[in-house]
């Protein structure tokens, strides 16, 4: 059975989760990566998606939220809070060998998600922050991204087909870091000053893998 998000009363399955990096200079920076030149563009399976919290007994799992558009009719329709998780340390060592990321971002349960919003403002009004134990550890707009959600839409149209309830993650800013056992995580996005969504996560258990 596939995995699903919801918006509007209704459960969406994704078919994959398109994922940006690299696409706000302050986080760019804190993990002393290039600026690209282009969109650095990544996918997670649907089998990634996960409605709960958990940690790995191998691996520290690293938190990065994110700015989160559901598709439909190949242009974004919903808006929500999105939780990238990442194995960082298994991150590095693959971008040192210049090998592929997907162990370290596409595993199964790393992509959470809140319900989703009707988008009914312009995106430029949209804001995101996360906190952790009620400490505020990222925050962003869309005018710091480098790449906007539009032109992001256009440039995967060109390589991949969308299909109704595909999701883009639009980047992570500055802030990313490990979670912790017994950690809680409250993802939330604004339109202006408004709260469009707010959505709570704890640590569930600890897989081993």
């Amino acid at each position: 059975m596939r995995n699903s998000v919801r918006f509007q009363n209704k459960q969406y399955s994704p078919s994959k989760v398109i994922c940006i990096g690299r696409n706000y200079v302050e986080h760019i920076k804190e993990l002393d990566n290039e600026v690209p030149t282009e969109p650095v563009i990544f996918l997670k399976p649907n089998s990634a998606i996960s409605s709960h919290l958990y940690l790995h007994d191998t691996d520290s799992i690293h938190y990065e939220g994110e700015i989160s558009l559901l598709i439909e009719s190949d242009n974004f329709v919903a808006v929500g809070f999105g939780l990238d998780l990442t194995k960082r340390d298994l991150q590095s060592a693959l971008k040192k060998k210049g090998l592929p990321w997907e162990r370290a971002k596409a595993f199964d349960q790393s992509a959470l998600f809140s319900q989703f919003v009707a988008i009914t403002e312009p995106m430029s009004q949209l804001k995101m922050q996360l906190t952790i134990n009620a400490k505020v550890v990222q925050t962003a707009d869309y005018d710091l991204m480098l790449h906007k959600p539009e032109s992001l839409l256009n440039e995967v149209k060109t390589f991949l087909s969308l299909e109704d309830g595909d999701i883009l993650m639009t980047g992570t800013p500055k802030g990313v870091g490990k979670i912790n056992p017994h950690d809680v995580l409250v993802g939330q996005i604004f339109s202006g000053k408004t709260l469009l969504v707010e959505h709570t996560w704890s640590v569930q258990s600890t897989i081993k893998v």
